[in-house]
């Protein structure tokens, strides 16, 4: 299929939208957003470091990348409602990519109440590459950044960790709907998507709100799928390190904390408490009684 005849195609699948004044088709895409300040967030998937095309298909992939974009304005307790997406289509790929890139992520698009805008497309001698800018709203009482985390603070996560190389990584539910009635639940004081790995993610929000913590290793649920990884790592090693979760790490007073392990005000998962902020730099591992220095670990690109 050619650029325009591509095109064409989208905007005959793509439905209308009260938020979207213009669509596909012109220079730009016209919105009618509500008066709530914007979250801007974009990630950019590649053909052999994110994913194996000829292994797990487009629609996979195209629901993953606009899933990772949800997760993000999930971490910030916002509400999404439109994305961009640009592609480079590799020119000796699959007959209909571009197609199945689109239907993944309408599918999720859909669940998640959020309009395809437009983008571009592209083709080119390389793997596919795929990039999704999307936009969402602040809710009150606003944003949830990673730098509110206070000493004493408890540090929760939304469900079990490690072992997403096995799936969930193409196929987890990003916290959206979670993340946001817990912003109406308690005062959330620092949160983030769990994308690094627990260790990683952690070490950020410390770094942004300049104080450490302790992570309590009996109570960090652990996957089935890092149980099942045989590679000679223990599983709690997973939990730690492994990234792509896409689970939210927050932190909360303790009053908050106890009433949400009391309550588990959402439906279908389990909040774990798996530790505290302290005022001292670093994260501690507390197993067994022992304490000792946590490294931040998880995946990060290497730029030449």
């Amino acid at each position: 299929m050619k650029e325009f005849a591509y095109i064409e195609w989208l905007r005959q699948r793509i439905p209308a939208d009260r938020r979207v004044l213009v669509g596909p088709g012109d220079d730009c895409a016209v919105l009618n957003p509500s008066q709530a300040p914007l979250l801007v967030t974009t990630d950019m998937l590649l053909d052999g470091t994110h994913f194996r095309l000829t292994e797990v298909g487009a629609k996979r992939v195209g629901r993953k990348v606009l899933a990772v974009n949800l997760s993000d304005v999930a971490a910030m307790a916002g509400k999404p409602f439109a994305a961009v997406v640009s592609v480079g289509l590799p020119r000796n790929g699959p007959k209909n990519i571009a197609e199945e890139l689109f239907q993944g992520m309408r599918e999720l698009a859909e669940v998640f109440d959020t309009a395809i805008i437009g983008g571009d497309t592209n083709s080119w001698t390389g793997g596919l590459v795929i990039s999704v800018t999307l936009l969402g709203e602040v809710e009150p009482p606003g944003p949830v950044l990673r730098s509110g985390a206070r000493p004493g603070d408890w540090l929760f996560v939304t469900g079990p960790l490690g072992g997403s190389i096995l799936g969930k990584h193409l196929d987890f539910t990003p916290r959206v709907a979670e993340a946001r009635l817990l912003h109406r639940t308690v005062q959330i004081h620092a949160m983030i998507d769990i994308s690094d790995g627990l260790a990683g993610d952690l070490g950020h929000i410390c770094a942004e709100s300049r104080c450490g913590a302790v992570l309590f290793a009996e109570s960090i649920p652990i996957s089935d799928a890092a149980r099942q990884i045989d590679d000679r790592r223990p599983p709690l090693e997973h939990a730690l390190g492994d990234g792509e979760d896409f689970e939210l790490l927050f932190a909360v007073a303790a009053a908050d904390g106890q009433r949400l392990l009391s309550t588990q005000p959402i439906a279908g998962i389990t909040l774990h408490h798996v530790g505290k902020c302290r005022p001292e730099d670093g994260i501690i591992l507390r197993d067994m009684g022992e304490d000792r220095p946590l490294k931040p670990r998880g995946y990060e690109h290497e730029l030449s």
